[in-house]
């Protein structure tokens, strides 16, 4: 297909500079009302249910969901649906094992539940270090994707795009804090489901509403390989590690537990998480029909032409179905969705910098809210030059499959001693810091050590690890460690704390302790 992607598109640039004027006007508005740590972190904890479930739809649909599934299923067909699944299931063990105690237990970090009867010193930098081990993954993923949408729109290099987005991105988050970043994502959740169902009833209206017909099209055009297994994760074992990851991993992603803050009781934390699950499965089951749609109408070279991950089908599927007008939308649309997701991984990221170890292990507690804020604000800043740089160095990647990898730290790093930390008694401080930490080095250990960074990044001849996501050995790697460490050494203080725990998580309290 003949398409105008990578020169300079007015139409499509003046639909993402309306977006773009929209949420700094949104920062704007929420500066005046940022004035503490409580409006930067968590928006005061006064946003209702139904919102805090369509900012959590909005942090969640990233750009892996929109552009790295679409263009994983438009190259690979079939396989490209285990990140759909993987990426859904996980809600239910947010839901039911999660969001309560979380919200019962904590103030602005994962970390507060997970230290809150032990010795706060090593259990926050251990806690703070696998919290930036999972924002740098992801956030490589958002800058790759966004740095390819602006260079596409603007007709400009990769690099100076996302330096750009870096740069709009850090505007609201220093100045407008969860505020804007709540209310930028529940419009974001709009424009995204919007638009998914627009591509979809399109793509749909030229096989007669009948996707069966859809698939049929993508069989005869590629084969019948398409619609079977294989062609992504042909490994078994990379397929049940994969889906160990994005099923576990959502329980232990930072700026997803930081959204349940945002909510004024526990309850309401439980409706946010019912509203997020139905939006995001909704939205997942969008992304089938926009891969197959693209890999039929698009074409899988024309695809990779543009992107070597495919991670401009969408954009490329609304060019081909609506000319400029609907390609300016939906680039606008993924801008906004990138721009939601790295402003909550920032902000989890400088929560965990300032709030942890800055103010509760450098500081000891003793600090001033303006101090606290300044350093939020630095630690914003700091993240954002990050991951410009990162999202230059990872220029190829797929986005989904970065995120995968985001997934896989999160469920050994965050997941195992944030459960433990709130249903066993035995657990102790050692064993808390002992599963996170084992939890963070063996996942980028094995990440450095597989075929994505050996083989597609170093350009070697094989990779030392097989396996491209380790979560099948490190989350049951993650458990081991932290049971054998704390049945090694009793912890009495630890486990006397334990009946609080199990009080606030069933009961909670209407003030929150520091």
């Amino acid at each position: 297909m003949n398409t105008n992607l990578g020169h300079f598109n007015p139409l499509a640039i003046a639909f993402f500079t309306f977006f773009v004027a929209i949420s700094l006007g949104i920062t704007y508005w929420a500066a005046k009302r940022t004035k503490n740590t409580a409006h930067f972190y968590t928006a005061g904890g006064n946003v209702s249910g139904l919102q805090n479930g369509l900012a959590l739809a909005g942090d969640y649909m990233s750009a892996a969901s929109f552009l790295g599934i679409a263009g994983l299923v438009s190259l690979n067909g079939f396989d490209g649906l285990i990140y759909s699944i993987g990426f859904l299931v996980g809600w239910p063990i947010v839901m039911f094992l999660i969001a309560e105690p979380l919200r019962n237990l904590g103030k602005y970090t994962f970390a507060d539940v997970v230290a809150y009867r032990f010795r706060q010193k090593p259990v926050r930098i251990a806690a703070a270090i696998g919290t930036l081990a999972v924002v740098c993954f992801y956030l490589i993923a958002q800058m790759v994707g966004a740095g390819k949408l602006i260079a596409l729109l603007f007709g400009m290099d990769y690099e100076l795009a996302v330096t750009i987005v870096g740069g709009v991105m850090l505007a609201y988050v220093i100045f407008g804090g969860m505020l804007a970043t709540t209310w930028v994502q529940i419009i974001k959740a709009f424009l995204l489901l919007g638009g998914a169902i627009l591509l979809s009833i399109m793509v749909l209206a030229q096989y007669g509403f009948n996707p069966l017909a859809l698939f049929d099209a993508a069989s005869a055009k590629y084969g019948a390989a398409v619609l079977a297994p294989g062609k992504q994760v042909a490994n078994p074992l990379d397929a049940i590690s994969l889906g160990m990851s994005l099923m576990f991993g959502t329980a232990g992603l930072p700026h997803i537990l930081m959204r349940f803050y945002t909510v004024p009781d526990a309850k309401a934390a439980r409706t946010s998480v019912a509203y997020a699950t139905g939006f995001i499965g909704f939205f997942y089951l969008l992304t089938f029909i926009l891969g197959f749609g693209a890999m039929v109408l698009v074409g899988q070279d024309a695809i990779k032409q543009i992107d070597k991950g495919g991670n401009m089908a969408a954009p490329m599927l609304a060019e081909a179905l609506g000319g400029n007008a609907l390609f300016g939308f939906i680039a606008a649309v993924s801008f906004a969705t990138i721009l939601a997701v790295v402003a909550g991984l920032t902000l989890s990221g400088a929560a965990a910098l300032s709030h942890d170890l800055w103010v509760n292990v450098v500081r000891k507690g003793r600090t001033s809210e303006s101090e606290e804020l300044k350093v939020a604000r630095g630690a914003s800043m700091l993240l954002g030059l990050l991951a410009i740089v990162l999202g230059i160095v990872f220029k190829e990647q797929n986005v989904a499959y970065m995120v995968g990898l985001a997934f896989a730290i999160a469920a050994s790093a965050n997941f195992p001693a944030l459960l433990l930390s709130m249903l066993w008694r035995r657990l102790t401080t050692n064993g808390a810091v002992a599963s996170i930490a084992v939890g963070t080095l063996s996942s980028l250990v094995l990440i450095y050590l597989s075929p994505t960074i050996q083989v597609d990044i170093l350009k070697n001849a094989e990779a030392i690890f097989p396996l491209k996501n380790p979560g099948l050995i490190t989350i049951p790697l993650a458990f081991i460690v932290a049971i054998v460490v704390s049945l090694a050494s009793a912890e009495p203080q630890a486990e006397e704390k334990f009946a609080e725990v199990e009080e606030r998580i069933h009961i909670g309290q209407l003030l929150r302790d520091p």
